[in-house]
Parts: C-alpha cells; sequence; structure tokens
C-alpha cells in the first residue's frame, strides 16, 4: 500500500473561485462597494488587483462619489486580462482575486478572459459595471457579464428619479437637453452643476427616460420647465 502522506506534505486543492457582477445605475454605489470588497478581501490576507477603464477621475484609479479612492491598473480595449495576471505572478506578485470597476466597458473577449482566470487559475473576480447604456441597451461587457457569471447581483442602494420613483436608466444630458445618439462611451459625471455646454448623466425611471423629461427646472418668476416646455397650467412635476 502506498504510505499516507504527513499533513504537511498534503496537497491542497484550490477553493472554487467565482466570476461575480454588481450592477445597477449611475449613483447606486458601485465603485464605492467595489473598494470596500477590496478591502475585505485584503484583510483576510489575500492579494488583489483592481482594474478600471474611464473612471469619472479620469485617472488610473477606482473612485466614488463618497470620496473613497485607490490606485488601480488602467485598461483598454487591447488589453489581455490574463496576460495582465500573469505577468503578476511571473514577476513574483501573488494574485487572489481581481476587482473590475466599469466593467460595462470591457470587450466581450476580455469578459471570456476573466472566466478563464476563474476557472483555470481559480482568481476570483468581482466585477462592476452599469447595467445600460444612455440608450437603454446593454453595454457589451454587461451582456457578456450576464451571460458568464457565476452570480448576478443587482445593487440594493436605492437610486431615485427626480419624481421619486425608482431610477433605473442612464441619460446623457448636453446643454441641458437629453440627447439619444452620439458615441457609446462618453466618460462624464452626474454633477448637475456641470457648465451648460459639458456632457453629464442624470438617472430617470423608465418613463420620464423614454419621455426625455429632466425634472422641472425654475426659468423665471413664478414659472417651471418640464424637459424644456413650461409645465400647463395645473400640471405638477410629479409622478
Amino acid at each position: 500500500m502506498n504510505a499516507v502522506p504527513a499533513s504537511g506534505d498534503r496537497r491542497r486543492h484550490a477553493a472554487p473561485a467565482h466570476l461575480t457582477f454588481f450592477h445597477g445605475p449611475m449613483d447606486c454605489g458601485k465603485s464605492t462597494l467595489a473598494l470596500q470588497v477590496d478591502h475585505n478581501q485584503s484583510r483576510q490576507g489575500r492579494h488583489g488587483l483592481r482594474l478600471t477603464q474611464g473612471d469619472r477621475s479620469r485617472a488610473a484609479r477606482i473612485s466614488s462619489r463618497v470620496g473613497l479612492s485607490r490606485e488601480a491598473v488602467e485598461v483598454d480595449g487591447t488589453t489581455d486580462l490574463r496576460l495582465l495576471v500573469r505577468d503578476r505572478w511571473a514577476a513574483g506578485h501573488r494574485v487572489d482575486y481581481v476587482v473590475v470597476d466599469e466593467a460595462q466597458f470591457l470587450s466581450a473577449r476580455q469578459v471570456d478572459q476573466l472566466a478563464e482566470l476563474v476557472d483555470q487559475s481559480h482568481v476570483d473576480v468581482y466585477a462592476f459595471g452599469l447595467t445600460t447604456d444612455f440608450r437603454a441597451q446593454l453595454f457589451t461587457g454587461t451582456q457578456r457579464l450576464f451571460e458568464l457569471a457565476d452570480v448576478v447581483q443587482r445593487i440594493q442602494v436605492e437610486v431615485l428619479c427626480w419624481c421619486g420613483a425608482p431610477g433605473l436608466l442612464n441619460a446623457r444630458v448636453v446643454d441641458g437637453v437629453m440627447v439619444r445618439q452620439g458615441e457609446t462611451v462618453v466618460v462624464a459625471d452626474t454633477a448637475p452643476d456641470a457648465a451648460p455646454d459639458e456632457v453629464r448623466y442624470q438617472v430617470l425611471c423608465r418613463r420620464h427616460h423614454v419621455g426625455g423629461q429632466l425634472g422641472p427646472t425654475p426659468t423665471g418668476p413664478g414659472q417651471l420647465t418640464l424637459a424644456g416646455q413650461p409645465l400647463a397650467d395645473g400640471q405638477v412635476a410629479v409622478r
């Protein structure tokens, strides 16, 4: 009979890794949660790699609207995410997990690469991204993550439309008007005080996204407008 190896020599089987995708509209706290997950993992002695693409800070960082921020590796559509991790290993660095913020910008091929890291290299992947673009259509990366992720979870922090209904869709606003055409990727924030000719985003409920209504704004004494049109007598800017 073969001798049973001593416990110190016994090989361990790596625990199953998972590809987890957290999604939601703008302002729901995706980047904040990404940083929290990274913090929790590192506290357990695990070593991670933070990736981002098109962060609101326009720097190689994961930054949240509540003020949290950490350095990250900026990737683009040509980055092979498998090689990125393997190069770290070759340099003598551990990578037990990967946190990917702005995952909606990934290509389908890059999502496949993340799945390969999970299945073949036992690296946990936590991806965070928008559900839909300003046209209410799935981003390429989001769609592929829906198809491949082991766990898909909508972030539960509620975002409200100006009318008080749950905010579900991201509207792109240029010069104070909601637009429905243009490049899929235009990096901007949801700051309401953006200059008039700057691009910004606003989260709307489905009804007001379809209607292009950005909410009431004052235009003069006693007058409100709704999506650029004066409110009729008796009309109230609520849902």
